[in-house]
């Protein structure tokens, strides 16, 4: 029999913080939220790090992966254990999709099924031959500025911005980072600066509620991280249909989704990214958000132990 129905997969520094900052209190708020959710069904709950190498994974149901944010750091430690971990139990998501969803190449599987993304150039992690440089990548296209990003990442980390010919300044930067792991280089859309983007969520597959993140002045970063703002943001049905496409397109159910959506040069909605392993989802902006996730995993597994198998969401 298992010990636990759901294990809330978190960040080591976010289990027991001594000390609680604003930043802090809101991951906890968040799983609070969905502890309470789930614990209202009568389910056995526990909050645990990934990297605690003495749980045993196996006497829970099931993982939600919630505020793992150190994984991108990690990638090399979270990859291995990941595998692992997706023996002993189910992941919600669950691993097939995590890992379609770990490198950004997946923007190029949506656009080839229709959904609108930024320009973008996929650049492989140099292994063989001459590493070209970051100017040569620039300059096959039109674009008067530019962002470059590695493509497993998080928090905006090693993300650029700059301008046609300003490329020599992060030449260096590029080479380094071009040796150790895939790079996403995207013309910049400037209305991220004048709109914002757009976060929109979805439990089970369906909408439950957005918000809308804005840098502040001088940036271009909407992560609140840098000082950007999130507020309330009621989506027209044309953007929740446009979210719903993305939904759709993704290789697996999803058990929870945010859709980042932004807006091109042409004024054209695009996706910015899809969070499928460890999003921030805004539950405190709608409760009843963290509820319909808690009914997704309780539906889930009641099916799972009727069944009496290992059974994954696919």
């Amino acid at each position: 029999m298992k010990k636990y129905d759901v294990v809330l997969l978190t960040d080591a520094r976010y289990l027991k913080p001594n000390k609680v900052d604003w930043y802090i209190q809101q991951v906890l708020d968040e799983d609070a939220y969905v502890q309470n959710a789930l614990e209202s069904h009568g389910l056995k709950v526990i909050r645990m790090n990934w990297d605690n190498d003495k749980f045993d994974w196996s006497q829970c149901h099931y993982i939600l992966i919630r505020a793992v944010w150190d994984y991108f750091h990690r990638i090399n430690e979270f990859q291995p254990w990941l595998k692992k971990v997706s023996t002993q139990t189910s992941l919600l998501n669950n691993y097939d999709l995590i890992q379609w969803n770990l490198n950004k190449s997946y923007l190029f599987d949506l656009q080839n099924k229709d959904v609108r993304i930024p320009p973008s150039i996929f650049i492989p992690k140099h292994t063989k031959g001459k590493q070209r440089s970051l100017g040569d990548y620039c300059s096959n296209n039109s674009w008067s500025e530019f962002i470059l990003k590695p493509a497993v990442s998080g928090a905006a980390r090693h993300t650029y911005r700059f301008k046609r010919g300003e490329h020599e300044g992060i030449e260096n930067i590029f080479a380094k980072l071009h040796s150790e792991e895939d790079m996403i280089l995207q013309e910049f859309q400037s209305k991220i600066i004048s709109k914002g983007e757009a976060a929109l969520m979805f439990m089970g597959g369906e909408y439950t509620h957005s918000v809308m993140k804005r840098a502040k002045a001088g940036d271009f970063r909407v992560q609140d991280d840098f000082g950007g703002t999130v507020d309330h943001y009621f989506a027209p049905k044309h953007e929740i249909d446009f979210a719903k496409k993305v939904i759709d397109a993704c290789p697996y159910e999803t058990a929870y989704a945010r859709v980042d959506i932004m807006w091109d040069n042409f004024n054209q909605v695009c996706v910015s990214e899809v969070e499928l392993i460890e999003p921030e989802l805004w539950f405190r902006n709608n409760p009843k958000s963290a509820e319909a996730l808690a009914n997704y995993i309780y539906d889930q597994i009641k099916l799972k132990k009727k069944n009496k198998v290992n059974y994954k969401v696919a």
